[in-house]
Formats: structure tokens, sequence, C-alpha cells
């Protein structure tokens, strides 16, 4: 069996609560399955050393292998579908544990997916960008 890296661990109530959100839309188990390999996503966040777009899979399950922030639950989720178009708008929120400080993370979160042939090519979110710095 295949060792999950610790950053996928940490935020699997993330990747939950999204494929709650999504179910019956996209194809998969995991959320690394309902993604398309030439995915973009744009974070609208304004957050030093983060990047505001990564584009591909392998590009953001990089970056989601060395997630430090230990998730415990991920919660309030409310989902609208855009008729007529296969854009999906998630809220949801997440809580868990800052490592290095020991303080409660909670964050709320706005993400747009764009779904074709059943996978994620596109997610463009907003999130509470001072929880992240506080």
């Amino acid at each position: 069996m295949e060792r999950q890296p610790i950053g996928f661990k940490n935020a699997e109530p993330f990747f939950n609560i999204v494929m709650e959100g999504l179910r019956g839309e996209v194809d998969g188990e995991h959320f690394w399955d309902a993604v398309a390999d030439d995915a973009v996503f744009d974070f609208l966040y304004n957050i030093p050393g983060f990047p505001n777009r990564m584009e591909g899979r392998s590009t953001y399950m990089s970056w989601f292998s060395n997630y430090g922030i230990k998730l415990n639950n991920a919660n309030n989720l409310k989902v609208y579908k855009v008729q007529g178009e296969n854009i999906i708008v998630m809220e949801y929120q997440v809580h868990g544990i800052e490592p290095h400080t020991g303080r409660p993370y909670d964050n709320r979160f706005c993400s747009i997916v764009t779904i074709k042939d059943r996978k994620i090519v596109y997610w463009r979110d907003y999130m509470d960008s001072l929880a992240v710095i506080k």
C-alpha cells in the first residue's frame, strides 16, 4: 500500500467535505480522483508566499503533500448549482490546529468549481485570509 503524504492526511476533512459537495457530479472516491490532470486552481487570497494560481493536478498535489495545518473537521456545507452550467458553488468551514503554535485554526471558504466530463477542471477559491495570518 502506498504511503499517504502527511499533508494529505492533515487535510482529509477538507477533501471529504468537498467530495460531499460534489457528490453525483464527479467520478472517484477521493478528491484527487476527481481532479483533471490539467485543472487550474485560482486562489483569491492575499497571503505572502502563497501562489494565487496553480496549474495542473500534479502541481496542486505537490503543494498539498506538505500541508501543515492538522484539520480536525469541516462543516456548514452549502452547495449551489448554477442552472444550465457545470458550475457548483460550495461554502464550508474547516477547523483544526496549527501544530507549530498549537493555536486553533478556523476558516471559511467559498469554492466555485467547474466540472467537465465528471472531473474538476477549474477551481476558484475565496477564504478568510486573516484567519490564516492570525
